[in-house]
């Protein structure tokens, strides 16, 4: 039988908050007494369907990092007590805009008008939900440079080092575009359009050019690598 991780403790408090995040995003739901009531209960689901997803996206990535390292120092509690915090500080936010996306993207739902007083209001709660989103990244990000400096004691190979910076850089863009929203949200650029929430879209170009750059990187620090 194999050794208990050192971090099994840390993981197991960590899934026990995100089980309590996912219970957080449902918990306003009351039993329906009428089928209006049904019908209205019914029309909050796919709103938590969205928020549900985004809260199993960020606790996929989290597990990914303790199956790649299984940290437990005193370094890495700390940065995961404080992701764990963050997470449980997004909820309520990250619900909100799960109701606006689901307005404008299917029409169900009350319309922001109703729930969202003015467009300086509106560029607030983008702000708000763009600084628990990039909280939550650079967390993520600092953890993995902190693996990248425990490479030697992890026992690394040089692809493996290269895998932690490039995970750490990765997750930083994500950074970068959150703190790009919060931006905008601030000063109101866009927010007619919608801007702070459709600049989230350029993570996807953005994260590909960083894999190409690496990518790139790797094969000349390959050639120019005495055999």
């Amino acid at each position: 039988m194999p050794p208990p991780r050192a971090s099994a403790r840390l993981e197991a408090l960590s899934d026990g908050v995100f089980a309590l995040a996912a219970t957080l995003l449902v918990v306003s739901l009351e039993v329906p007494r009428t089928y209006a009531e049904l019908e209205a209960a019914l029309s909050g689901f796919l709103p938590f369907a969205f928020s549900f997803g985004a809260l199993l996206a960020i606790w996929s990535v989290h597990a990914a990092f303790f199956r790649r390292y299984g940290l437990a120092d005193r370094i890495t509690a700390w940065l995961n007590s404080c992701l764990l915090f963050v997470v449980l500080f997004a909820v309520y936010p990250l619900k909100f805009q799960a109701h606006g996306m689901t307005f404008v993207l299917f029409g169900v739902g009350p319309s922001p008008r109703d729930t969202v007083r003015d467009l300086d209001e509106l560029g607030r709660l983008f702000a708000l939900y763009g600084v628990g989103f990039a909280a939550v990244f650079l967390l993520v990000a600092l953890l993995y440079r902190h693996a990248a400096r425990r490479a030697e004691w992890l026992g690394l190979d040089a692809a493996g080092l290269a895998e932690a910076r490039f995970l750490s850089r990765h997750y930083a863009i994500f950074v970068g575009v959150g703190a790009l929203s919060v931006a905008l949200g601030l000063t109101g650029a866009g927010i007619r359009i919608g801007l702070p929430g459709w600049i989230y879209g350029a993570l996807g170009p953005l994260c590909w050019a960083h894999g190409a750059w690496s990518a790139r990187r790797s094969r000349r620090a390959a050639e120019t690598t005495p055999h």
